[in-house]
């Protein structure tokens, strides 16, 4: 006769099997191709056919979180409206951009963000958010840091958040940009758990390009996240250029 506990490991081992199925085999492939269809007819008829909706990741694998691409030369507000409509798909998660910046701005509220950026830089002085190494996963020291970063950008929602990766110059420079897009993306995902609307949040990863003034380019300290938190739009347009949100 069977004993339980051989009898529970028995249907724990059934159980991850099937999750394994379900996350890898032909219903996630399915699931993936259904998705990329849904998003295509719902662009085309909103006259945004130029963007496309790819629902695997890097490695090929299927994902409810598309990346966009082919909106280059489209406005902040139809990136926005193309965002939005994929992410309205049931069963799509967020969406991001292939160029780095996630879905798009949030409302038009005015706000002055730059006390934001002032206090996140200050909570990243002398810490670091941390991750495992040549990897994207959060290391949990990282945690009540992220904590406190969330509670410092709380007061500048409706501005557009920037995320971005850094790499030192270890290692190739494709594989560089991706990890640090990884880890943009990783901390983008753990401010939207913390109730950080994600529509204001833009992750984007750079490599090696940018080293810290004074740093050589293989210097570990190169390794970090930088935020950047700017107005949606001017309070007032001058006749001076104006930066966009880009």
């Amino acid at each position: 006769m069977t004993s339980r506990p051989a009898l529970t490991i028995a249907l724990g081992a059934a159980f991850v099997a099937a999750l394994g199925y379900v996350a890898s085999g032909p219903g996630a492939d399915a699931m993936g191709t259904r998705l990329a269809e849904q998003a295509d007819a719902a662009l085309k008829e909103a006259g945004l056919g130029m963007v496309s909706a790819k629902f695997t990741d890097r490695f090929g694998a299927p994902t409810r979180h598309p990346m966009l691409s082919g909106g280059e030369k489209l406005d902040e507000g139809r990136r926005a409206e193309a965002a939005r409509l994929v992410a309205s798909l049931p069963g799509v998660g967020g969406t991001s951009w292939e160029d780095g910046f996630a879905n798009a701005a949030a409302g038009a509220i005015e706000y002055e963000p730059l006390h934001c950026q002032e206090d996140v830089e200050g909570l990243l002085r002398t810490r670091s958010i941390r991750f495992e190494e040549a990897s994207a996963e959060l290391l949990p020291v990282s945690m009540i840091l992220i904590d406190e970063v969330a509670d410092a950008l709380r007061p500048c929602l409706g501005s557009i958040i920037a995320i971005t990766g850094h790499t030192d110059d270890t290692g190739t420079e494709p594989g560089n940009i991706a990890l640090s897009m990884d880890r943009a993306r990783a901390v983008r995902e753990a401010l939207v758990q913390r109730g950080i609307p994600r529509d204001g949040l833009r992750a984007q990863g750079v490599g090696s390009a940018e080293p810290v003034e004074g740093l050589a380019p293989n210097d570990p300290a190169n390794r970090r996240i930088e935020f950047s938190v700017v107005r949606i739009e001017p309070l007032k347009p001058t006749p001076v250029d104006t930066p966009g949100p880009r």
